[in-house]
């Protein structure tokens, strides 16, 4: 564990930042929050966010609210709501608050009413497309329309018949009056509120204008008395106008901060993209564990503890960057290292007869945690005279360092004995069928005294008690480093190889109790864990990651 200097010494920007606001008094304590929009699934860019508020407010004994960004319903649904509540909560953190954008609308109406009222917004008749040739260009100023010298007594008329549900969608929209030939575009009359007749997921039929996101944003925070409203680099530009509505408001002062979003290579993190993937089949859904949906972690086997600790590991930068999912990967297998139970499966059988050993069940143990001497527990294996070993842990004609089993030569398997292969069956085709070997009695593990000495352990099951189950390798959804930068349709580079389903693998019997809250090792092979699908009549198990890592290019 580091010490403090040490801590202190690898303080990030809005770390400095907090340290020196508590110090210099301008705050007693901080407070930040996570503003999801319920219109998609979390994925692991949110994650990044969600370690960063709420552990830079656990850190300095400060809060963190959940706040929705509920302001468009037309894309927003509960069932979003239900998975961002279960993603925050399995990632190992608790809100102080659970709020929504809509608990507030009646005061951001209000807010609306305030601007008018000051001579600072109007209603403006323009279609769409009018307002955005309006804008300008950022080199061109904007340009002016009829609507902005409206009377105060009119446009507050206007804008509480828009409320009563009076014109029709896009009729009108509310605009804030700041400055057309500002050389920042979002300061040129942003549109504030704009007519949506649509129900609501939590209001109903109540409402029917809508606070745009730049509107609402810093006024929740304000409501809150967020004190550190941390966002991404895109809203740079938004800033001064999230100051200017606090400003002429006159409310509380909460202040925006921004930082790097994550960029994952090999996947994209746009939600509209990955909205793509789910709407056209590409995967089975927003948890298909190829997506780097958090949802999609948790169902391919990643673990809390992994993601916080990647998290940790990239930092918290000013500058985009493109991170290696290699080191996410890192976390995972460190993770399950440590804490994954081992088990013994067989991929690709070949049978193995083990010629002059007695026909019957021998129980043998083997270690459950080899990393974690200090919480080792230990499982039974039935041993038989009739085996399974990978296909491709035997050759017949093998080169000089190749330690595994052939004609001759001597193995151990794992948690057993020593064995020998002494013949080999083929088919009428040639293909091996079988092997005949023989054991060594007096080589049993833990109580070997044969005095071998071999240099490869294969892993195995017992034909007669091993179970059937179905495995789902998964690899890497896309076959280029940046799929989102790469020219045409960002679906032309999705990896064709991404899932390899092995519909019969042989396990030991310990497996037909495996628990979906463990994650297993399937030794010699890779990480595992049971998959949400699997029932008593069809045990499937993802594969969460290799064992070691493997370069992609």
């Amino acid at each position: 564990m580091a010490d403090s200097t040490a801590e202190e010494r690898s303080l990030n920007f809005l770390e400095e930042i907090v340290e020196a606001d508590l110090q210099s008094g301008k705050y007693k304590a901080i407070h930040t929050r996570f503003p999801p929009e319920p219109n998609g699934y979390l994925h692991i860019g949110h994650a990044k966010s969600i370690c960063l508020n709420f552990s830079l407010a656990m850190k300095y004994g400060g809060k963190t609210n959940l706040r929705f960004d509920d302001t468009n319903p037309v894309k927003e649904e509960t069932e979003y709501v239900d998975s961002i509540l279960e993603d925050v909560n399995w990632l190992g953190f608790k809100p102080s608050n659970v709020f929504y954008a809509s608990d507030y609308f009646e005061e951001l109406y209000g807010f609306g009413v305030k601007l008018i009222q000051k001579g600072l917004a109007y209603v403006d008749e323009s279609s769409s497309e009018q307002i955005a040739l309006q804008k300008g260009t950022p080199t061109e100023a904007g340009v002016v329309n009829e609507y902005r010298s409206r009377s105060i007594e009119e446009n507050l008329r206007f804008f509480k018949e828009m409320r009563e549900g009076k014109f029709a969608d896009g009729a009108k929209v509310l605009r804030a009056k700041i400055d057309m030939a500002s050389p920042n575009m979002h300061l040129r009359d942003p549109v504030l509120y704009r007519i949506k007749h649509a129900n609501h997921h939590r209001t109903g039929a109540a409402w029917c204008i809508y606070p745009m996101y730049d509107f609402a944003h810093g006024q929740c925070d304000s409501i809150e008395h967020i004190t550190h409203s941390i966002c991404t680099l895109e809203f740079i530009p938004h800033r001064p106008l999230y100051d200017w509505f606090i400003e002429k408001l006159e409310i509380f002062p909460s202040r925006q901060y921004e930082f790097a979003r994550l960029n994952l290579n090999y996947t994209v993190m746009s939600k509209r993209k990955l909205l793509e993937l789910v709407n056209e089949k590409y995967v089975s859904g927003w948890d298909d564990p190829r997506m780097p949906t958090i949802s999609g972690l948790r169902r391919r086997g990643y673990t809390p503890e992994s993601i916080r600790n990647f998290t940790e590991r990239i930092g918290v930068q000013k500058r985009d960057n493109l991170i290696d999912v290699s080191l996410l990967e890192f976390c995972i297998r460190e993770d399950l290292n440590k804490t994954a139970k081992r088990k013994m499966v067989v991929f690709d059988p070949l049978k193995i007869v083990i010629s002059n050993y007695p026909e019957s069940i021998e129980m043998l143990t083997s270690e459950d945690y080899p990393e974690a001497a200090e919480k080792n527990s230990y499982r039974e294996l039935p041993f038989s005279r009739e085996l399974y070993i990978e296909r491709e842990d035997f050759m017949e004609d093998p080169p000089k360092k190749f330690f595994r089993l052939a004609p001759g030569k001597m193995v151990r398997l794992k948690s057993a004995y020593i064995i020998q292969c002494n013949e080999v069956i083929k088919d009428g085709s040639g293909k091996i069928t079988e092997l005949r070997c023989a054991y060594l009695p007096e080589s049993k593990s833990g109580a070997d005294s044969s005095g071998l000495k071999v240099q490869g352990t294969l892993h195995w099951v017992s034909i007669s008690q091993a179970i059937n189950i179905e495995l789902r390798l998964y690899d890497r959804l896309f076959k280029v480093e940046n799929p989102g930068m790469e020219s045409g349709d960002f679906k032309d580079y999705i990896n064709p190889g991404s899932l390899h389903v092995i519909p019969y693998a042989f396990a030991e019997p310990s497996l037909r109790n495996a628990k979906f809250s463990e994650g297993y090792q399937f030794i010699r092979k890779a990480y595992f864990c049971l998959d949400k699908d699997s029932s008593d009549e069809k045990i499937i198990f993802n594969r969460t990651v290799s064992l070691k890592d493997a370069k992609k290019g």
